[in-house]
């Protein structure tokens, strides 16, 4: 993996990639975030050696490199998830490049269901703790300690101080941000009624098929790391009904320019 990352990174500094400062993952309806951004180099992830490719209709699959709020940036552009048929990681290889580029901050959002009803569709959870439930570890590999601690403390996986900045600018904005615990799930299949009510007993606030693999990765690599949920659906076992996947990312986007206030507003005050 070393040698892969070393060719990844390589290609990218060639292509003008040059000491970005924060990281952006972003996730399912949260795509325009990149208006906001002073794009200077933008590159498929099918033309980055190494890189896995988005299979999700509804993910870009772009790196983009660029200036925003005065910061230099990466944001992937749509993010990989195990359901997909990655490994973990596959899924994490754009962390580690991010890193190997120069970020010292990574920043994600996700879209994610509602286990507690007090929070409702169409608002922000700050990521406070999470939950894996994906079977695995994307440290789970022959080699992991030559790239960082073997045995990567996650007592805080998520930076207080960002968190801090976070819940200080949506007081100052008026936005409703909940804050709670993120459970992964494996997907693409939704949960069920059952399932809904374990993920409640087990202390999740909210439930989605990504982003904590990539958490793990960036603790591995010592970056400061925040993340923020766009609650699209509730998720209440006792009046449960279909989701349409089209709806979820119709919410998603209606929640998106607070999402954007948040973000920006942030990347002002690192």
């Amino acid at each position: 993996m070393i040698k892969f990352i070393n060719e990844t990174t390589e290609y990218l500094q060639k292509k003008g990639f040059d000491n970005p400062e924060i990281g952006i993952i972003l996730g399912t309806g949260l795509g325009q975030l990149i208006d906001a951004v002073e794009i200077i180099h933008e590159v498929s992830y099918n033309h980055i050696p190494n890189f896995p490719t988005a299979t999700v209709e509804f993910h870009k699959g772009k790196l983009i490199y660029g200036i925003i709020e005065g910061k230099k940036a990466i944001i992937m552009q749509g993010r990989f998830h195990i359901y997909e048929g990655y490994s973990l990681q596959d899924v994490t290889y754009p962390v580690r490049i991010m890193e190997k580029l120069g970020i010292h901050t990574l920043l994600v959002s996700n879209a994610s269901g509602a286990i507690n009803l007090d929070f409702k569709k169409g608002e922000l959870m700050l990521i406070d703790d999470h939950i894996n439930l994906q079977g695995s570890s994307p440290l789970a590999f022959k080699g992991v300690e030559q790239m960082g601690e073997r045995f990567t403390d996650m007592s805080a996986p998520y930076d207080a101080e960002i968190n801090s900045k976070f819940e200080q600018i949506a007081k100052n904005h008026n936005i409703t941000l909940h804050k709670g615990v993120y459970a992964s799930v494996v997907g693409p299949q939704l949960e069920t009624r059952a399932e809904y009510r374990m993920l409640k007993i087990i202390g999740a606030d909210a439930v989605g098929m990504s982003t904590v693999p990539e958490i793990i990765v960036a603790n591995h690599l010592k970056l400061k790391v925040a993340a923020v949920s766009v609650l699209t659906d509730e998720c209440d076992p006792n009046n449960l009904k279909p989701v349409d996947i089209s709806e979820i990312i119709a919410m998603a986007e209606k929640a998106e320019p607070d999402m954007i206030v948040l973000f920006r507003e942030l990347i002002k005050n690192l």
